[in-house]
This record gives structure tokens, C-alpha cells and sequence, in this order.
């Protein structure tokens, strides 16, 4: 299940061009005899996606992708916060024995140094915490590092989501690591 916000929805793609049906496409070409499940809302947040974590775990779900935090950031909510809905999220999917990939994103200065860094910290922290695996940063496979400008060609016009294109480069750098949490099943 990928439990995610407006990135993992695919908000503003064609059908079969967000995030799931292209790592699903990407998968069962590497022969991987996965299912995904889209569990992503446009505009969730951690508090959200913790709401609704428990619902959507239906029986058939045996590992767990986490994409949230996106949301939290735009709106300028406290580290701490998102950090505590992350963890309790995670603490349900280790309680039902499920492997989990999460995946960050990184805070813009905006807040400040000491906002960015409390956020960036989340996400490699908790996944050690649990034992989860961790892609830190959604936008690493744009290619861009630390320069938003760069990736404009593969941004939406709201600069904030991802055309078609830079969803396939999303799912080449994040593929490797969904096969390792595949493997992690038992």
C-alpha cells in the first residue's frame, strides 16, 4: 500500500501517468510479482494520513509504502508534530509486521536553519527507529540537488508536482527501493 499525499495520487496526471501506475508499469517490467495499492489523497497531511492508516490496511496489504510530510511543510507545521504522526504510523505497520519504505522530502529554508534541520532529521530518524527503509528525498531522481530551478522541465506549472516525465525519473531512482521492501515480505 502507498499511504502518500497529491505525490503519490498523481494529482494533475492523465490516468496511468501518477506515481503507482508508473511504479507498477516499472515493476512488473523488472518482473516483480507485486501489486500496488494507491492510497494517496491530494492534500493530506501526517495527522491525515495517521487518521486513516488503520482503515486502509486491509488484510491483503503485506508491506507499506509512507509518502507524507509534503503538506506539513507548505503549511508550516511544527517538526515535532509531523515527526509524532510519522512515528505513530510507523509504531501501527511495525505492530502488524509490515516492512515499510518511507519517503522524505526536504524542508526549503524558508522556516529558518533550525526548522529545516528538525525537519530533514524526521525521516532518516525514524526509519532507523523502526527499521524501515528510507528513500529522504521524493525529488532526488529530478536530478536537480539543491536547485529547484533545474527541475522546472519535469515540475507541473504549480512548480510543486511532478509532470509525467519526472514521475518516470521519480520511479527509475525510487524503483530499486521498492524492490528492496518487496523483498523484505515474508
Amino acid at each position: 500500500m502507498a499511504l502518500g499525499d497529491s505525490l503519490m495520487a498523481g494529482y494533475g496526471l492523465p490516468d496511468g501517468q501518477g506515481m503507482v501506475p508508473q511504479m507498477q508499469a516499472w515493476l512488473d517490467a523488472q518482473g516483480e510479482d507485486a501489486t500496488l495499492i494507491n492510497a494517496g489523497v491530494s492534500g493530506d497531511t501526517t495527522q491525515g494520513g495517521l487518521a486513516r492508516v488503520e482503515w486502509s490496511l486491509t488484510p491483503e496489504v503485506d508491506a507499506m509504502i509512507v509518502e507524507l510530510g509534503g503538506n506539513d511543510l507548505l503549511r508550516g507545521t511544527d517538526p515535532a508534530l509531523t515527526r509524532k504522526n510519522l512515528d505513530q504510523i510507523l509504531s501501527i505497520a511495525q505492530a502488524r509486521d509490515l516492512p515499510v519504505l518511507l519517503i522524505g522530502l526536504p524542508a526549503s529554508s524558508n522556516y529558518g536553519p533550525e526548522y529545516k534541520a528538525a525537519f530533514d532529521a524526521i525521516y532518516p530518524e525514524l526509519a532507523e527507529k523502526y527499521g524501515a527503509l528510507v528513500e529522504p528525498n521524493i525529488f532526488a531522481g529530478l536530478g536537480a540537488g539543491d536547485d529547484p530551478a533545474a527541475a522546472r522541465k519535469w515540475m507541473q506549472p504549480d512548480g510543486l508536482h511532478p509532470n509525467s516525465e519526472g514521475v518516470t525519473r521519480i520511479v527509475a531512482a525510487l524503483g530499486p527501493s521498492v524492490r528492496a521492501l518487496i523483498r523484505r515480505v515474508d
